[in-house]
């Protein structure tokens, strides 16, 4: 958030920004023909014409004097229009060591002036908005999939995430390409597959779910994308926002406990970010309606440590929850067979199964806003998360 800038001007160079000013127009006065001296007239002087001097308006400059008559200082009590005082700001009276008691000290300029203001308040970084798709249990080549990507092209989004299942059935390479690449190799940097030219720069964030382990590794998927960290789980910044990949799935090597390796990298990773928002997104929800029922091992304490915001997949339906002072997502409709709800868990606000579709979120410094949109357009679910 960006601070206001605020200007201070101390009061010691005020009093001397005033005493400066009083003798530059002394000064200019003279220049004009006024009897004036660069010296502070007495207040005898304020009272003696000078007779060499046209008839003027007579410039009293003496701190504090009051002119004849006891008005306040800065008033005239001629109405012949000969006099004038300048209104002044009074300065503390400061005798330098050796001035005789009731003389005025000498006035002299000093050649770097004082400083008029304290240095700006540093101000924050300035965020682009960035907006992003988020779907998952995608990964199977056919119409459902070939609909949902189009739907997401035609949004436009700056980045693209996943929540897993990526490539059916088993997380082969034979089939990573076909299955993926075929409908967003537009996203994907390096892409080195066979249907078309891909991003300039890599646009597209996966996360690992439980059919791409079935490989009896992730192999295929690591040689497919290239991404930061060590590739299974990772971070990475886009606009205000600070983005956490999770690797859900049991076969994760550090483990998926609330005190893993994996975990500590996390809760670690929360609070040094300084992004306004944090978004962490995974394969297994930590609660859900769905029919596969919450993934325990998944319910870290993740608004304790920082995220404003948690999305899975897995179940493969839509919905959103509030539980613990976040926001939980499942979005699991990206292109293979949607799945029934059990019953509804508390802190569930919206639930859908009924077609396929993606999330859109848009984020500013300020707010995320999201949207659930099916394959026809349908608006299923909108909101809005505000920044303190």
């Amino acid at each position: 958030m960006k601070s206001r800038k605020r200007n201070y001007f101390p009061a010691p160079a005020l009093a001397l920004l005033v005493l400066a000013a009083v003798i530059s127009g002394c000064r200019a006065a003279g220049s004009l023909g006024i009897g004036l001296s660069t010296a502070l007239p007495s207040a005898e002087e304020c009272d003696t014409p000078d007779p060499d001097v046209p008839a003027a308006p007579e410039i009293c400059t003496v701190p504090g004097l009051h002119p004849p008559g006891g008005d306040a200082p800065g008033q005239s009590s001629e109405e012949d229009g000969t006099k004038l005082f300048i209104p002044m700001v009074e300065a503390p009276e400061v005798t330098p060591p050796g001035t005789p008691a009731g003389a005025l000290p000498a006035v002299t300029q000093s050649a770097t002036p004082a400083p008029s203001s304290l240095p700006p308040t540093p101000e924050g970084p300035d965020y682009d908005p960035v907006t992003f798709a988020v779907f998952g249990d995608y990964g199977r080549a056919g119409g459902p999939e070939a609909d949902v990507a189009a739907l997401v092209k035609s949004r436009g989004p700056d980045i693209i995430l996943t929540t897993g299942d990526n490539n059916y059935p088993a997380g082969l390479a034979s089939t990573i390409d076909e299955n993926v690449g075929q409908y967003y190799h537009e996203y994907i940097y390096p892409y080195q597959g066979g249907y078309g030219e891909g991003a300039r720069e890599n646009r597209f964030f996966p996360t690992l779910g439980n059919h791409d382990w079935d490989t009896g590794g992730v192999k295929p998927y690591l040689d497919y994308f290239t991404l930061p960290g060590n590739e299974r789980y990772y971070d990475f910044v886009w606009g205000p926002v600070h983005f956490f990949a999770i690797d859900s799935d049991s076969r994760e090597p550090d483990g998926v406990s609330a005190g893993s390796i994996q975990a500590e990298w996390l809760r670690d990773g929360l609070a040094a970010a300084e992004e306004p928002w944090k978004v962490v997104y995974m394969h297994h929800p930590a609660y859900t309606s769905g029919r596969r029922g919450n993934v325990a091992w998944m319910q870290w304490p993740f608004a304790e440590w920082g995220a404003d915001v948690v999305m899975a997949g897995h179940d493969h339906v839509y919905e959103r929850l509030e539980i613990g002072g976040i926001t939980y997502i499942t979005t699991g409709l990206g292109g293979f067979g949607p799945y029934n709800f059990g019953d509804p868990i508390p802190g569930s606000q919206v639930r859908y199964q009924s077609d396929y579709g993606a999330l859109f979120v848009t984020a500013t410094e300020d707010a995320m806003t999201f949207e659930f949109v099916t394959r026809a357009g349908e608006v299923v679910d909108a909101f809005t998360i505000s920044g303190p």
